[in-house]
């Protein structure tokens, strides 16, 4: 898929999620447990859709005697700043969910990652407000800070915003309630554990 469909297909996915932000519903949840990540970055993404706003004045004031030129900076500043919104919406719509079966990391409307509950090694509530690129780590900061981290018995397939693969091995990622979500996570593979073993005493 090239370039230019990625991005489309982006824009895409945060303006459905702008639609969804103002209709109060949410993307992906179905019978999961939603736990949302974005109440951090709110105040810093409506700042910066304020800066775009003041931007966008200035340079209709300074324009004013262009129109031509005036209308199209006018129409890409609204788009942008629309743009900036539905970022945050897509955050606040797109939340990480957990299941009996698996849980889904989230980051905006770009990056979508369904860890199986039984690769899931370790779970612990981890801050950090720095992180070094290294290969197998995915590390999903939301206002430059992670809160969990989860460590895996093998691989998942991760693909970023341009398509390319990567193999997971350890994801840092940042949940509003990080404390209930390691909770949550422990207690569900707790429970699956428990299935298998109800399932192998049966077995014939």
């Amino acid at each position: 898929m090239n370039t230019v469909l990625l991005l489309a297909r982006h824009e895409l996915r945060l303006l459905v999620s702008l639609a969804l932000w103002a209709a109060r519903r949410r993307h992906g949840a179905g019978s999961g447990t939603a736990y949302g990540y974005a109440r951090g970055q709110g105040p810093m993404m409506f700042g910066f859709a304020f800066v775009c706003v003041v931007e966008s004045i200035t340079m209709s004031v300074l324009l004013r005697d262009y129109p031509a030129v005036h209308r199209v900076v006018l129409m890409l500043d609204v788009y942008t700043i629309v743009l900036v919104v539905a970022m945050h919406a897509a955050s606040v719509v797109r939340p990480h969910v957990l299941d009996t079966g698996s849980l889904r990391v989230r980051r905006a409307a770009h990056v979508d990652l369904r860890i199986p509950l039984e690769k899931i090694a370790h779970v612990r509530r981890e801050l950090r407000t720095t992180h070094e690129r290294a290969d197998g780590e995915l590390n999903l900061a939301i206002g430059a800070q992670t809160s969990l981290t989860l460590e895996l018995t093998e691989p998942v397939s991760h693909f970023t915003f341009l398509g390319r693969r990567r193999d997971i091995r350890l994801v840092r990622f940042h949940a509003d309630d990080a404390d209930r979500l390691v909770q949550a996570i422990r207690r569900a593979q707790a429970i699956r554990r428990a299935q298998a073993i109800r399932r192998a005493r049966n077995s014939p």
